[in-house]
């Protein structure tokens, strides 16, 4: 699809969705997905596609038919509700490196969160992913410095009242969490849905302005995997399946009902709301939720 037809529908679906009003008292610009794991393989359907066993292990999140034949189509004929994301109209997969305890795979049983917020400083202007769109975050070949120094902003590994630590603790105080936040690129070129290194087509804000570069100009939400995993006490044997903690790194594959998208993003991003999986900020009740009480559009 041409650049210029990408921009259409996008308008087309941000002109058919409600407006919301942005708020004078704003803190927040975001909405969650919140998805508990499905499976975890070495296969990465963007790195090594059709090629099963052929990447390190990855654990994934979302569609629940991730796999290393996964494409867009693959992902849709799954059907509304193949997901163990809360909003059954988000047939994404979401996936990263698999963390281990020695040989033992480190799996988290509850939802683990995937913020979508403004990038940038304009936060009325962010519009939706265009169907299809995937990208790998972060870099599994990194140095520590690198990770450290990384274009988006990264909190690091935490647990307990250890934080920003760019490599795991050598000891997280029991029964506590290892914490894991690292931010995506958010302006998108507005033509290419995936690119050679599956990052180029995508780009972080200019650090200072917060506006995206004229080469990828259309502002897109920004993710932010928060992830949390059952794991304390010595810490000695923890690592990833890519390697140490500043291994860390993600992959995203768009496959959102377009107009639920186009909804939660204009409600809850362009509106200035903290919203959860339906779009509703419980510090802001007045402005109603995006989506009904089984997290989709209302009416369906």
């Amino acid at each position: 699809m041409s650049r210029k037809a990408l921009l259409l529908a996008a308008a087309l679906v941000l002109a058919l969705t409600p407006v919301a009003q942005a708020d004078d008292t704003v803190t927040h610009h975001e909405f969650q997905a919140d998805c508990t794991i499905t499976h975890h393989q070495p296969d990465d359907p963007i790195v090594y596609p059709n090629q099963p066993g052929k990447s390190h292990d990855h654990t994934f999140l979302g569609n629940t038919t991730t796999n290393a034949a996964t494409t867009l189509q693959s992902l849709l004929a799954a059907g509304v509700g193949a997901t163990t994301c809360l909003a059954p109209d988000d047939l994404s997969a979401y996936w990263f490196p698999t963390l281990y305890n020695g040989n033992q795979p480190i799996l988290s049983t509850w939802p683990q969160v995937v913020y979508y917020k403004s990038g940038i400083l304009d936060y009325t202007k962010v519009q939706p992913f265009p169907q299809g769109l995937k990208f790998v975050v972060g870099d599994m070949m990194a140095t520590q410095d690198e990770f450290q120094h990384a274009p988006g902003a990264i909190e690091g590994w935490e647990c307990g009242d250890s934080f920003h630590n760019w490599d795991f603790p050598s000891y997280c105080v029991d029964g506590s969490q290892a914490n894991i936040r690292y931010q995506a690129p958010s302006c998108w070129d507005g033509v290419h849905l995936d690119s050679a290194d599956h990052k180029s087509h995508m780009a972080y804000p200019d650090r200072v302005t917060l506006t995206c570069p004229a080469d990828h100009p259309v502002p897109v939400p920004m993710l932010e995997f928060k992830i949390a995993f059952p794991v304390s006490g010595d810490m000695s044997q923890v690592h990833l399946a890519s390697g140490r903690g500043y291994s860390w790194h993600y992959d995203f594959f768009n496959a959102w009902d377009p107009p639920t998208l186009a909804a939660l993003v204009k409600h809850c991003i362009n509106g200035g709301l903290q919203c959860d999986s339906r779009g509703f900020d419980q510090y802001k009740p007045d402005r109603g939720a995006a989506l009904g009480p089984n997290y989709r559009l209302p009416g369906r």
